[in-house]
């Protein structure tokens, strides 16, 4: 039930406190599962400190050594396991911690079973989807490395990156690498190498060790920052047979760091046999067509219209002059029958005009008015008459007329 209270009419500390132990009190005896870290024993009493490493909580533990010498020796930090507890809040100080009744480590098999479930989740919520990964560039400018001091992995990364690509730039962030510490320090550096703009890709790597030891690249923050990192991530962790969730979640999996670096870094001596086989197949393809085009030039200038230019001028020209003597064959041919049609013609008007008949000795009689005399009977005596004859006129009068 909430407090009644009000600013005139407040509550002294005791009782808030009195009321969180009693809410506190109700929990009763729970289990609680986490993370050991700050294992320390003093006298008959053993503190720690449970840490919840997805949500990056904790809280304060204690129980007698005799409750934590019967767990074994597996009860050390970084350790998971399962607390058997009674919520303890205490007033004069006002905090909170657990007060420990038995404690049992988590065995591999139900690490197991854990780690499976939360590959269910994830998976779930598609964060191992091939197209949520990103393909790495094909020469990273600077290489971010994530991986403990003086590791072999980190040996194994810089020297055959290197012997691949002598020029590649790396920015090194040295972190724990197991144990309870692991996963905030991975998690950092990635935040780090993450912000750098210089940094293309960055690589996650570890050597092999026992299932425990890889458990932090299994933790569900760990595994859900490098979902969420813009730069590409390379998971390199253990070996070919190790298989931690960070691997399902990375954009790229190496089976081991010397493969981390060949996938990240391509080989010097590879691109440049492989430029001499692009520059060799360019120079083929460019030789054979110069080739094609110059044989084609060759039967173009083979041709009788390019080799001998002015016997096809000549042979034009020929042909030019052949159909002109044609064209005056053709026109003379045709004044030619004009001409004689019109000679035909012109005789055969000569032979029915007038003037030829004028000319065989006949005359033709015409009064004044020009109108033509054909018969005797159609003049008067003393009517004068227009005779008209092939060498000229006569005017003559009538003085005598016959009739037939």
């Amino acid at each position: 039930m909430a407090m009644e209270t009000t600013a005139e009419s407040p509550v002294p500390v005791r009782t808030v406190l009195q009321a969180v132990s009693g809410w506190i009190g109700k929990l009763g005896r729970i289990w609680v599962e986490g993370q050991i870290t700050d294992l320390n024993a003093r006298g008959g009493t053993v503190y720690m400190t449970l840490r919840d490493p997805v949500a990056n909580m904790s809280v304060r533990v204690v129980g007698p050594r005799a409750v934590f010498e019967a767990a074994g020796p597996a009860v050390t930090d970084g350790a998971r396991v399962v607390v058997h507890a009674k919520p303890d809040f205490w007033i004069n100080r006002g905090t909170f911690s657990l007060s420990v009744l038995e404690i049992r480590p988590v065995g591999v098999g139900e690490l197991l079973a854990r780690l499976e479930r939360l590959k269910q989740v994830l998976a779930s919520e598609g964060l191992f989807r091939p197209e949520r990964k990103r393909p790495l560039p094909f020469l990273p400018g600077k290489i971010g490395l994530i991986c403990g001091r003086d590791s072999d992995a980190e040996h194994d990364v810089l020297q055959n990156a290197r012997r691949r690509w002598p020029a590649v730039a790396f920015r090194v962030e040295n972190t724990a690498v197991q144990g309870s510490y692991a996963v905030g320090e991975v998690m950092e550096a990635l935040r780090a190498l993450d912000a750098d703009p210089e940094i293309d890709v960055i690589i996650i790597a570890r050597g092999g060790g026992a299932m425990e030891d890889l458990l932090p690249f299994s933790d569900e923050a760990l595994v859900r920052a490098v979902s969420a990192a813009r730069t590409p991530v390379v998971s390199a962790i253990g070996h070919e047979q190790d298989s931690p969730i960070l691997d399902l979640v990375a954009d790229v999996r190496a089976s081991t760091p010397t493969d981390a670096a060949k996938k990240a870094v391509p080989d010097v001596r590879e691109q440049l046999q492989l430029v001499r086989q692009l520059r060799d197949r360019g120079r083929r393809c460019l030789s054979g067509a110069v080739e094609r085009e110059l044989a084609w030039l060759r039967a173009v200038r083979s041709r009788p219209a390019l080799a001998d230019p002015v016997r096809e001028i000549e042979r034009q020209s020929e042909q030019v002059a052949a159909l002109r003597d044609r064209a005056r064959r053709c026109l003379s041919g045709a004044l030619d029958r004009a001409g004689d049609e019109l000679s035909h013609t012109r005789a055969r008007l000569l032979a029915l005009s007038p003037a030829a008949t004028l000319e065989r000795g006949y005359a033709i009689v015409q009064r004044k008015d020009g109108a033509v005399v054909r018969e005797s009977a159609a003049v008067e005596d003393g009517e004068s008459l227009n005779v008209r004859l092939a060498g000229g006129r006569l005017g003559v009068t009538v003085a005598e007329r016959e009739t037939s």
